[in-house]
């Protein structure tokens, strides 16, 4: 039977991530081992949502942070406010935000060939912001750059705590898997989740094909004892996809060898 890929992504969108690969030949097995929750609506998030109209940019970090806002937006602001901007790091998301809020949505420059903090940091638009506000939706946790950048950049920034991330072990069968190499590749999008499925890779494992979805996650696979991480040109399923089979023949491809 052939290995499996191992894709950690939960939710509908693991689902999508899923069906994308299964398309394309690849057998795949989901690790359960996040959960996403929505963070309990306080008074201070509640007033957040009320002054929504007073910011300039809103960046949104993830799709289910990008589904939290859309769901708050339609409690509280039936018609959308207008002038704001809006950003997202990944195409991923953006597609989310268009299609749920119907607004324009700037990402990162095609040409940088990533979806991440720094790419989305380069754009032109975000380079003079002296005293805009900026609201950042994103979940507990993770990275500062994008507030500590644009605060240094002079903006007045927020940030909008909307979900937390629940951690588990890998189910049994995973757990067998990580331990003994027996898969085909890992697909990981976040350095939380590299870092805690680290925790069950046996060098079997650190030795298997891994795709990663920026440079930043590249380096600390290598960090974590990956032999050689493959760097995605973004985190959608397509360039997930794309750089499992530039890495690993899906089955039934004929690899041409010059002859």
């Amino acid at each position: 039977m052939m290995a499996p890929v191992l894709i950690l992504r939960p939710g509908e969108r693991g689902k999508l991530l899923a069906g994308t690969l299964r398309r394309r030949g690849f057998s795949v097995q989901r690790l359960d081992t996040l959960r996403l929750e929505p963070l309990p609506e306080e008074a201070k998030l509640r007033s957040l949502w009320l002054d929504f109209d007073q910011f300039c940019k809103v960046i949104v970090i993830s799709p289910f942070a990008a589904h939290c806002l859309e769901q708050a937006l339609d409690r509280y602001w039936p018609q959308l406010p207008v002038g704001i901007d809006y950003y997202c790091v990944g195409r991923g998301t953006a597609d989310i935000l268009h299609q749920q809020l119907g607004v324009r949505v700037r990402v990162p420059e095609a040409d940088r060939n990533e979806d991440t903090s720094e790419a989305l940091l380069a754009l032109p638009s975000l380079q003079r912001v002296e005293q805009q506000k900026v609201l950042i939706v994103a979940g507990e946790g993770g990275r500062d750059l994008l507030a500590d950048t644009l605060r240094a950049r002079g903006a007045r920034v927020t940030r909008a705590s909307v979900y937390q991330r629940r951690y588990q072990p890998p189910d049994p069968s995973g757990i067998a898997r990580l331990e003994s190499g027996n898969f085909q590749a890992l697909i990981v999008t976040s350095g939380e989740q590299l870092q805690h499925l680290a925790k069950w890779c046996d060098q079997a494992a650190l030795n298997q094909p891994l795709i990663v979805s920026s440079r930043r996650l590249a380096t600390l696979a290598a960090e974590l004892g990956f032999r050689a991480p493959t760097v995605a040109t973004g985190a959608t399923p397509a360039a997930l996809t794309a750089a499992l089979t530039r890495t690993c023949n899906p089955p039934g491809a004929d690899v041409d060898q010059g002859t």
